[in-house]
């Protein structure tokens, strides 16, 4: 274990620090700075090596926390790299991305601040990365054909999990580049694209194959690629965003925000956007207070912005672990990202009502109310009515489920009642030969069940090509319907 009494003579939890805010907004690097090896070190030696470790119960992955906590805080960096990639594919993925359940989950954290778990994680990932990922190709070849359509989180993590194992994998996407919303959907300031050229790279050289801006239901139809592979893995994510259908929603600026950050992402990737989303000189409102909506926040703070307002609907969440979220769940915590620290308005029970016009048909303001909750949902409240100035307002308010059409019309599989696509135990649809993983099965959902979902879902593919499977299979049947 690591430092039998780590956890008694170090309490503090030390965490590396950011950027000075006025020189990241001058760039699109990575807020974080790399953090003292010996910080790094003394945190992971307050991991307690539980008897029963239940940031395993947090980490959909079933990550070898106490293990790789142990090897860091000895020195012994090579072996934590091998137990970490023994149930992630993409630590350098998750430790940058991922809210860290497993945080919340931490024994120590029941008195204390929690193990820096996702931080000695991202450490020994950026460790592997430095060092050079080995590639790891199969020992032998199964002669079966799988495509994977989708290079997210999950297609990826399937497609490196089958092309292992044997099979000639390729991987399906329609943007011209691959990584999916990890590509396109997140800013640079909060994970460098370097890191997603590394890990293709790799999987490259083990074989899996990639088909940019390749367009599954319109280049090629469904009915054909189930026809030319053995089995299909739809990864397509949950992309169908929601809206706001109040008045005023037709008004020039008012878009989704993975329209702006889609722009914006290609446009650091030095593509010529035409007619690109900026916010520059401009008042944005964000409407959404998760993820997605400080990733507008922080790109709208670097396109220099007059201002940014963050509306959301709820009330402002606790400080602290509430009563009725007690330890090992996941509590739902008022956080500050970097992007909210980077400067703008914060404003809770805030109910968007209209989206108001000027004489050229565009928006020049929003009218808010206070949210009051009558029987149990959230409305304005009448007579509490304000104007908020707004030239640009981007609507980050979650997603409804996979994009359906072309699925339907050219491979009938059923879809559940929340739009997601019907799969049993085995991610396998009503079509032989076809599977499901990651948020167009499940929903939204956080990165590590992507890539979770990803590694069981390569299993059951396996089992159905080969009869069984050497492969590890994270996430139990019962356990897909858990939102963390």
């Amino acid at each position: 274990m690591a430092d039998p009494k780590g956890f008694l003579k170090v309490q503090e939890r030390e965490t590396p620090a950011r950027r000075p805010v006025a020189l990241r907004l001058m760039d699109w690097k990575e807020v974080y700075e790399q953090q003292d090896p010996s910080e790094l070190k003394r945190q992971a030696g307050r991991c307690m090596d539980c008897g029963v470790p239940f940031c395993h119960q947090g980490c959909p992955l079933g990550n070898l926390i106490p293990e790789w906590n142990d090897l860091m805080w000895r020195g012994e960096t090579a072996q934590a790299i091998e137990r970490l990639h023994a149930t992630n594919n993409f630590p350098e993925f998750t430790g940058r991305l991922c809210p860290a359940p497993c945080e919340s989950s931490c024994v120590l954290g029941i008195n204390q601040p929690p193990v820096t778990i996702k931080q000695v994680e991202v450490s020994i990932a950026d460790a592997a990365l430095a060092g050079g990922l080995t590639p790891h190709p199969p020992q032998r070849l199964t002669g079966k054909t799988v495509a994977v359509v989708g290079s997210g989180p999950a297609g990826l993590a399937a497609a490196q999990q089958l092309t292992r194992a044997g099979h000639t994998v390729a991987v399906y996407e329609r943007d011209d580049r691959i990584g999916g919303l990890l590509r396109y959907g997140i800013p640079d300031f909060k994970m460098e694209k370097k890191h997603i050229e590394a890990r293709l790279a790799q999987m490259q050289a083990e074989g899996t194959r990639f088909r940019a801006g390749v367009e599954i239901g319109v280049d090629i139809s469904w009915s054909d690629l189930k026809a030319r592979y053995d089995a299909v893995v739809i990864a397509t994510g949950a992309m169908v965003p929601r809206d706001l259908p109040i008045p005023g929603r037709d008004l020039l600026g008012v878009h989704f925000a993975m329209e702006y950050l889609v722009q914006s992402n290609k446009v650091g990737a030095g593509d010529t956007v035409p007619e690109q989303i900026v916010a520059e000189g401009k008042h944005v409102v964000v409407l959404g207070g998760g993820d997605t909506g400080a990733d507008c926040i922080g790109t709208a703070h670097r396109q220099q912005a007059l201002s940014v307002t963050n509306l959301a609907i709820g009330v402002q969440p606790p400080t602290e672990r509430p009563e009725h979220q007690p330890w090992p769940m996941s509590p739902t915590l008022f956080e500050v990202s970097s992007a909210h620290e980077e400067g703008g308005e914060r404003m809770f029970l805030a109910s968007t009502v209209e989206f108001l016009s000027n004489e050229a048909g565009e928006v020049r303001a929003i009218r808010v109310a206070e949210t009051e909750y009558v029987d149990g949902r959230r409305v304005p409240k009448s007579g509490t009515e304000r104007e908020i100035p707004a030239d640009l307002v981007l609507l980050a308010l979650g997603f409804t489920g996979p994009e359906s059409e072309t699925i339907s019309e050219q491979l009938p599989v059923p879809f559940d009642g929340r739009g997601n696509i019907e799969r049993d135990a085995q991610y396998q649809t009503s079509e032989a030969g076809v599977f499901v993983a990651g948020d167009a099965g499940r929903g939204q959902s956080l990165i590590v069940w992507a890539i979770a979902e990803g590694r069981a879902a390569a299993s059951a593919v396996d089992r159905y090509l080969e009869g069984e499977t050497q492969l590890p299979s994270p996430v139990r049947p019962t356990d897909r319907a858990i939102a963390l």
